[in-house]
């Protein structure tokens, strides 16, 4: 079996074709990430330490692919590129950095940020630290007014994503970074874990200070990510030991994850495909918006103002989990919001943006990604209709 027919079925019930609308939560790993991944799996183990032959070998592919992300990033210098294990690595450095850093504490972030985000900065509350979480409008855009009110001296953070996971719904960072420098001298993080491979990033232009991305989620492996740390910005390290990645992240690097993530992002800073990404997100949305009444779109639908690839739509009187089951059985990977916390209650994105209860609690995020094909969009606007139709027939007995 190929590289292509393996990632494209499952073998639970038989053989079954899978179609993977769950972009968002974790993409299949790119066959030009896995080629870059292999040699350093096997005869290239060398340390990227090591002064020897291997160990040169090894740190050439860890600064190739460190230049590769600072493509990707948007960054000026390629020594403003860490390597982390992740977003979540990356997102809680940040926010207990700056904090550390500035010795400040006010911290600002969203109402819509991910776990990631918002635990971790509940957690610096519960140590003292003011949090001040800003509000969103019912399409999903960022309320800028209520962020120039809570930025103060003692601001030592405000952190935004720059696309939310569920929604898609895109954050204007630059005219965001503008706010908070022109009101403080606080640090901006912008979470881009959902964004990478899906908009340009451009993170210097832009004036953010700093910018975590996750390799899984633009297909490359689980476990290695990368966060971009302006230039002057002593960020003090999350992770001590020795002097890897100049002294701010100890650990020997994971060589092969690293080359994996350089030959990822070299595939996805080359953004010509999600035109066609957008058109196949554009046909299922608007077909299921077509042939299910009482069907709604959550969010913006102004192109600029989300991501391309994603869409939440939300299924009046009908239940997430069962649908999102339900299509499992028919083939159908899809989620019922971030697939971090999709096994909990409502969504608290939706609640934040005052999405009807009885719209709300029938929502699925669907998430398309370089591989899906107009095919699958077509099988799909066959099957929900009729799993919708099942499920709120099964809601009124």
């Amino acid at each position: 079996m190929g590289y292509d027919e393996m990632v494209n079925c499952r073998f639970s019930n038989g053989t079954q074709k899978m179609i993977y609308f769950d972009n968002n939560a974790s993409t299949h790993v790119a066959p030009e990430a896995v080629e870059a991944m292999m040699p350093f799996l096997s005869g290239s183990y060398g340390n990227p330490s090591s002064a020897h032959s291997l160990g040169r070998e090894a740190r050439s592919a860890v600064e190739e692919a460190r230049a590769l992300l600072a493509g990707l990033l948007g960054a000026e210098n390629t020594d403003e590129v860490v390597f982390t294990s992740g977003g979540t690595e990356g997102n809680n450095w940040a926010i207990l950095g700056a904090v550390e850093l500035t010795g400040k504490k006010s911290i600002i972030t969203t109402r819509v940020e991910h776990d990631a985000v918002l635990k971790t900065c509940r957690r610096m509350a519960a140590r003292g630290c003011q949090l001040s979480l800003i509000d969103v409008g019912e399409d999903g855009l960022l309320d800028l007014d209520g962020l120039r009110a809570a930025i103060n001296e003692d601001t030592a953070l405000v952190s935004v994503m720059l696309a939310n996971n569920e929604t898609g719904i895109i954050h204007p960072i630059a005219e965001i970074a503008e706010i908070v420098k022109n009101n403080s001298d606080a640090l901006f993080h912008v979470d881009a874990v959902s964004a990478a491979g899906k908009v340009e990033l451009n993170a210097a232009a832009s004036g953010v200070d700093l910018m975590t991305v996750s390799g899984h989620k633009f297909y490359a492996p689980k476990g290695i990510g990368a966060m971009f740390i302006r230039g002057g910005v002593a960020l003090p390290p999350f992770i001590t030991g020795a002097g890897q990645e100049h002294g701010r992240r100890a650990g020997t690097e994971a060589v092969h994850q690293i080359a994996a993530l350089g030959a990822a992002a070299k595939l996805v800073t080359d953004l010509s495909a999600m035109d066609a990404v957008r058109q196949l997100r554009d046909r299922l949305e608007n077909g299921l918006l077509e042939t299910v009444q009482n069907t709604r779109v959550n969010g913006s639908r102004d192109a600029g103002r989300r991501l391309p690839n994603t869409s939440s739509i939300s299924f009046e009187d009908a239940n997430g989990e069962m649908l999102m089951n339900l299509l499992d059985k028919e083939g159908i990977c899809v989620s019922t919001g971030s697939a971090c916390h999709s096994k909990g209650g409502g969504s608290a994105v939706l609640e934040a943006m005052n999405v009807p209860f009885s719209y709300a609690m029938g929502s699925l995020r669907l998430s398309l990604g370089r591989y899906n094909t107009a095919d699958e969009v077509d099988t799909a606007l066959k099957i929900i209709p009729e799993i919708v139709k099942k499920v709120r027939a099964f809601a009124g007995e």
